[in-house]
Order: C-alpha cells, then structure tokens, then sequence
C-alpha cells in the first residue's frame, strides 16, 4: 500500500508539470509602478516580466528602490493567482548598450549567471527574459553588435542553464522581422535550453519607418512580409518546437503624419509621429477629429486615417489579438505575450477618455477570454 500510495503520488507530481508546461501561456511585459498593477486582472495571467533590470558592469542589477518595491509586488500577486510566475528581464530598446562586450567573454557570462540566480534568490522570482535588442545585427542607434554575438547568445544561454538548473526559467525576446530570424540566433542550439522564444511580432513598422504599414499584423500581404505568422512559418520551417514559440501583442499603436490620401494611408510615405497606449486610443482619437477606421481582411489587422490632418495609426484592438490567440491555438504555439500590460484598458474602465458606461473591452480580457474559448 505504501509503494502504491508513493507511485501515485509521483503520477500525480508528473500530471501536475506535464499540465503546468503544456499550460498555453498568458505574458505580460510589465514596465509600470508597484500600485498600478492591482488595476488589472492578473489571474487571466501565467507570466507577468517585469521591465526591465539593466548591467552594472558585468553582474544583472535592480537599478533601485522603486524598481525592488515594484519586483516585490509582483511576486505578491501569486496570492492572488498561485500559477502566476514572475520574470526579472534584462535589457529592451535602448537598455543592453554593454551586452555584445560583456556577452563576449566566458568571465563576463559567468559573472551576470551567478549575478542572475542570486537576484532570483533574493526577489523569489521564476525566471529570467533576455531582451537584448539585438544580437548580431544593428539594433538602437550607437549599440555596439558584432557577428559574434550570434554565438556568444548560446554560450550565454547556456552558462544560465547550467547555472540556474531547470528549477528556474529562461526565455528571450525575439525580433519578429526576417533579419533578426535569419541572423541573430543559433535556434538549433539555443531553443532546447530555453523555456520559450517570445516573438516580438510587433514594431515591424517603426520610428525608424518612413513608409506605413501594418505595424502588428497577423498575416502579410503582398505589400508587407513581415507579419506574425511569416515569423511562426520561418521557426517551424527550421525546426524550432512551436510549442517553446509565443507570439507578440501590441498595447501600443504607432501615428504617421504627412501621409497622403490614398489606400487610406496604408503602405503611404509619411513620417513617425508618435505613439499611443491602448488605454489612452480613444481619447486620442476623439481629440483629433477625423479618424476613420479601416479592417485589413488579409492582415487581419485594423488601421486609422484621418484624411484631413494626413494621420495614419496602426495598432492592435479586441479582434485582432482575439485571432492571433486563436492562431497561437490553432497551430500548437506555446501562447501569447504583449508589451506592455500598463498600457492596457484598466479593470472597470478606469481608462482616459471614456464614459464609465461604456466599458470598452481591454486587450488582456480579450486574449483570456479568446484563449478559453479555443480550449
């Protein structure tokens, strides 16, 4: 009876990480303050990264007070939802300048693992997300990247594994444009040690762009290739698991000016004006007269013109992060992650620029209550 209850008992810790890593994934990037969080439903979450930590030298460090105030929270919240998991993150836009020189050395890989796993320690965090935008390839302006940075990502993945063991879990923040997918990332070496590749399948048209497009959008057209879906057909092409691929959401839109009236501002020359939160949309829109909404039935993605003042805005609503959930279960993918869950509708439309009777549907409820219903 002993050795039956003890074989049970194992059956049953197996089922339960069986279940817990074929769980479809609900992430969060989070770059908002310790009190902003509680505005939103984070039981709908699996993950919530927090954004970001930076280097200090050659060691992974919480820059100070408000940032630990903040990590703390978080790791609070799985009071609220136990499978919550919480990841420190290094880097993003602007914040891994020192990684292609401190990436490049065994000691400098050696001192950020060891600094990794005592921070993770110490916060009581899960996991860790690389976002070093981007290896091997020219990323923010002035940052120094070299070829080898391609395999100096997998001995740094590797050295992280080795030190964090499969106690602690690691992914990366993946550019999902053609370039980034080709050039920066041995996936044959580094996916089998990695928990998951998060796809970055937004910002494919960026500040940088001088010609519109749809800057999140599910499919390609004829006009643009780079989509979430060509990025997902690429991995799968050369063998990554899609089951280790979670595939990006934009809370964010991005505003084109000087864009002529034609195609109603899609794939128009214009120049990058700005961009605006989800939770901040309406009222922008209703601050600038105009706007006229468009649906790209092939992109599967929405769009804005504004004739008059020669606007155009790109951006992902309720129905498009709907189909890419329903994509992300229909293809086996590992689920969704977005940046970033501050720019959300918060709960009970405490939103900008909206009557409180009119409640909105906020991006996160949409992909939950998408998710479930593909289940």
């Amino acid at each position: 009876m002993r050795l039956f209850t003890t074989l049970l008992l194992c059956c049953l810790a197996a089922s339960t990480v069986f279940a817990q890593q074929n769980e479809f994934a609900i992430i969060a990037y989070y770059a908002g303050d310790h009190k902003a969080i509680d505005d939103y439903p984070v039981e709908k979450l699996t993950h919530i990264i927090y954004s970001f930590c930076h280097l200090k030298g050659n060691q992974l460090a919480v820059d100070n007070q408000a940032d630990s105030l903040t990590i703390r929270h978080l790791v609070s919240l799985k009071a609220r939802n136990p499978r919550l998991k919480v990841y420190l993150s290094l880097g993003g836009w602007g914040g891994c300048k020192p990684c292609s020189e401190v990436f490049s050395t065994k000691k400098g890989r050696r001192a950020f693992s060891k600094s990794v796993k005592a921070l993770l320690k110490a916060y009581q965090a899960d996991g860790l997300d690389l976002d070093w935008e981007y290896p091997a390839i020219e990323g923010h302006p002035g940052h120094p990247w070299k070829p080898a940075d391609r395999p100096n990502f997998t001995s740094l993945v590797k050295r992280l594994r080795k030190d964090l063991g499969w106690g602690y879990e690691l992914s990366f923040a993946a550019g999902g444009f053609t370039k980034f997918l080709e050039a920066s990332i041995e996936w044959d070496k580094a996916m089998p040690l990695l928990d998951h590749g998060n796809v970055m399948s937004y910002d494919l048209v960026h500040g940088y762009s001088t010609v519109t497009g749809h800057h999140t959008p599910l499919y390609s057209t004829k006009e643009q290739l780079e989509s979430t879906d060509h990025a997902v057909r690429f991995l799968d092409s050369i063998g990554v698991p899609m089951k280790k691929v979670i595939i990006g959401a934009a809370f964010y839109g991005r505003v084109w000016e000087q864009v002529a009236n034609v195609n109603n501002g899609l794939y128009q020359t214009g120049k990058f004006k700005r961009g605006v939160p989800y939770r901040a949309m309406q009222q922008y829109v209703q601050e600038t007269p105009g706007f006229q909404q468009f649906w790209d039935e092939v992109a599967n993605a929405p769009f804005m013109y504004n004739a008059e003042k020669q606007l155009f805005l790109t951006y992902d609503n309720p129905l498009s992060v709907s189909l890419k959930t329903k994509y992300a279960r229909q293809n086996g993918l590992g689920g969704i992650m977005f940046w970033q869950l501050a720019e959300d509708l918060p709960s009970e439309a405490k939103h900008e620029g909206s009557m409180p009777e009119e409640k909105p549907e906020g991006l996160l409820d949409a992909i939950y209550k998408s998710a479930q219903q593909s289940n």
